[in-house]
């Protein structure tokens, strides 16, 4: 158990989040990101598992099948696709991913620099979001087809022109759509 390494790790991540939400003009979503991992569901299970370098939720997905964390973290946090998986009427798939409104999916990227960053230390590039998200992308076929280009785009916007521009386009067009 290592109640105050997690504790420090995720407030470290929470103010971090916060931080650029509030650069891009989310400041309701800043305050309040991520504070489910404050519940006793998140975070007993994120102490036991912690890491330090990667996310709890998989060390506890590799012990036991499934993270109970990571169920009780995705219902509750609107800035991760997962949340938005919804019934499907027709015939096409049980299951698919309805759009995620913007505003969620800037606070999403703010949430994948953040993660990175926290995670990576010094070795945290501009590209490493986007390669992340690139590593799973062929696995997102739950997610909305709309979702998924603009959280693509705004990650190749992060990679190729560096963090300053990519947080200008993000408050400045891309959530004034």
């Amino acid at each position: 158990m290592h109640p105050w390494l997690h504790f420090k790790t995720i407030t470290k991540h929470k103010l971090m989040v916060m931080g650029y939400c509030f650069r891009i003009g989310l400041y309701k979503q800043g305050l309040l990101h991520d504070l489910s991992k404050y519940s006793p569901a998140e975070f007993l299970v994120g102490c036991r598992y912690y890491q330090g370098d990667r996310s709890p939720n998989n060390a506890e997905r590799e012990a036991t099948g499934v993270s109970t964390a990571w169920l009780h973290h995705k219902g509750r946090n609107k800035h991760h696709y997962e949340h938005w998986v919804d019934y499907s009427l027709d015939d096409s798939h049980v299951i698919m991913g309805a759009p995620m409104p913007r505003k969620y999916i800037a606070e999403m990227v703010m949430d994948r620099i953040s993660a990175s960053r926290t995670y990576m230390g010094d070795a945290y590039t501009c590209q490493a979001p986007l390669q992340y998200y690139l590593k799973s992308k062929n696995k997102l076929w739950f997610v909305h087809p709309k979702t998924k280009r603009d959280l693509e785009a705004l990650l190749r916007i992060l990679s190729d022109h560096g963090e300053e521009k990519a947080l200008h386009y993000i408050k400045n067009v891309y959530l004034r759509k």
